[in-house]
């Protein structure tokens, strides 16, 4: 009997919701998006970041256009082609890498590392998130930032709804149901589109973090520092936060 992917692995699911995650809207957003990242990062135009989990190069090509090189690393072959393109059209100094984020590091190699988009957490077991982490930090040079960005523990406990939908322009309709397990250490989720008469779902889970959790985590895989923000100004992470951004120094 075949063992069924998890939905991260399933390249159908990338395939399916990337209208709805990369809509031109999103696209746009990127700009201001990576005006403050370069924030939190504190790099100059040349230095080498990493996109790990860049999906089509939304926030990898930006930041190459302000003549940054940058690696974007994923596991969807169709984003990555889509990254390429892109950046072979304009001519950035952006490469596009397919690896399990559990197993990318370039020892030293990036004076900044971005992970954004909840894109962590996936994985069953968390020595797998520790893993993950730990490349990160080998794949940074000493004194160099990561910037994480996900939905923290606490924003989503103060704005969770059981079920939720939204109408995009594209006349997709797209159905959430959450479900939170584990001691609240886990997040379930039923993921329905709805598009010309097709109907298509998929289950995606994810572990969910407290700030103090995923700090201390950091601090724990060989972090010097780390911090938690409420968005990508740098907001406190208090009461009034829309996310969970991490800042860690090697």
């Amino acid at each position: 009997m075949k063992t069924r992917k998890a939905w991260h692995q399933d390249d159908r699911f990338w395939a399916t919701f990337a209208p709805v995650m990369f809509h031109p809207q999103r696209w746009d957003r990127a700009v201001e998006e990576v005006n403050c990242l370069l924030g939190l990062l504190g790099v100059e135009p040349g230095a080498a970041i990493l996109d790990l989990c860049c999906g089509p190069g939304r926030h990898s090509l930006e930041l190459a256009r302000r003549g940054y090189r940058v690696t974007g690393v994923d596991r969807n072959p169709a984003y990555l082609r889509q990254a390429r393109r892109k950046a072979g059209a304009e001519k950035l100094a952006a490469s596009f890498v397919r690896a399990d984020m559990r197993r990318f590091a370039r020892r030293e190699a990036f004076d900044g590392a971005i992970n954004l988009f909840t894109s962590f957490g996936y994985f069953e077991n968390p020595a797998d998130d520790r893993r993950v982490l730990r490349n990160l930090r080998r794949s940074l040079k000493p004194g160099g930032t990561l910037v994480m960005d996900l939905m923290g523990k606490e924003v989503l406990a103060r704005i969770f709804t059981p079920r939720t939908w939204d109408e995009h322009p594209d006349g997709a309709i797209m159905l959430q149901e959450h479900k939170v397990s584990r001691d609240w250490s886990w997040s379930e989720n039923r993921w329905i589109l709805l598009k010309g008469g097709r109907r298509r779902e998929f289950c995606v889970s994810h572990r969910l973090y407290s700030a103090a959790e995923l700090t201390g985590l950091l601090r724990e895989c060989g972090f010097r520092s780390a911090q938690a923000f409420g968005d990508l100004t740098g907001v406190p992470y208090d009461h009034n936060a829309k996310r969970l951004v991490i800042v860690a120094k090697r």
